[in-house]
């Protein structure tokens, strides 16, 4: 449990704090309330996320208002709550992600046939349908999605290099162990809960990135990054930029040597790989990227690092 307990009071510091007061208050109650640490280390590993307990309580009980209202959730609904962490995954499909990631799909020589891993609902598939505001740069969404697309706030360092123009995308499609259809409802209020409580500006673009996507659905496969990415590969039109990426999803598989041979999988192949992930992922590659910054995501290109990403795509800082 006090591995748990260490866990929380992690991710408190390094994720919610001063981007969630209720949720690094939850956290840090966690680490301390032996009932819930008791309740987490009943479940696997994988399980005993801190944002895949605090969407099932949510989506269970509503969001709380207290870490006393939290404590009281999860004695009083443990069975509902258990249900839904061991059914679910924290499938959190951030589509502001799209401006961190938009600078450096431009630079790359196109057309871009796009391949997610770990993709949810497909959400980060639809670059090239969304509005963005970089602040001194500006891009707003093509003419056929003006009316619905949202558009994505993004602070920038003076080094980024901003597109001028959306990328060809002429072929797209994601890979995930469990999809999510955002035509479902259940998948919806997952996807909604998701959202921490106070990100109220985000949880109105998701439902517009939603609303895209049922009218725009990408193609999504069921299966395995490890094991079923190859047959993708193979699909992708010859003529066109293979780009394999993926955000907030290599941290999932819990095996240093299953990332690392995904990783070297993917520099044996014709695709571009580009990475967006918690500095903890691949050490080897945040060894080369300077001094670290544990509040952010790195982002890098082909193994190399390129810039530091904040998780929900709301500031980027070239290295």
């Amino acid at each position: 449990m006090d591995d748990i307990a260490e866990r929380y009071r992690r991710f408190a510091r390094q994720d919610a704090a001063g981007r969630s007061a209720l949720y690094e208050q939850l956290a840090l109650h966690v680490a301390k309330s032996r009932d819930i640490l008791t309740f987490l280390s009943r479940l696997p590993p994988e399980k005993q996320q801190p944002n895949l307990l605090f969407a099932a309580v949510r989506l269970v009980t509503g969001t709380p208002s207290s870490a006393v209202d939290f404590e009281d959730a999860v004695s009083n609904h443990s069975d509902a709550v258990t249900e839904v962490m061991m059914t679910r995954t924290t499938q959190t499909n951030e589509p502001g992600r799209c401006a961190g990631l938009l600078p450096s799909l431009a630079r790359l020589q196109g057309p871009l046939a796009l391949i997610e891993v770990g993709t949810s609902a497909g959400l980060c598939l639809l670059p090239d349908y969304y509005g963005y505001d970089w602040g001194r740069g500006h891009l707003q969404p093509p003419a056929p999605f003006q009316s619905i697309a949202p558009i994505f706030n993004c602070r920038v360092s003076e080094e980024v290099a901003l597109p001028q123009q959306h990328p060809e995308i002429v072929w797209r499609a994601g890979l995930d162990l469990n999809p999510l259809d955002v035509s479902k409802d259940d998948d919806v209020r997952w996807l909604e809960n998701l959202v921490w409580p106070e990100h109220h500006d985000r949880l109105l673009r998701l439902r517009r990135a939603m609303r895209l996507a049922r009218e725009h659905k990408p193609r999504i496969v069921a299966g395995d990054l490890r094991t079923d990415l190859g047959s993708l590969l193979d699909e992708a039109p010859r003529d066109a930029t293979v780009v394999v990426f993926h955000t907030a999803v290599l941290g999932y598989v819990s095996s240093q040597e299953d990332r690392d041979s995904f990783a070297r999988s993917l520099m044996g192949t014709r695709a571009v790989w580009l990475s967006n992930e918690s500095q903890t992922v691949f050490p080897d590659i945040a060894a080369k990227a300077g001094a670290l910054r544990e509040d952010m995501f790195l982002l890098s290109v082909n193994g190399e690092p390129q810039a530091w990403c904040a998780p929900h795509g709301q500031e980027l800082s070239w290295i």
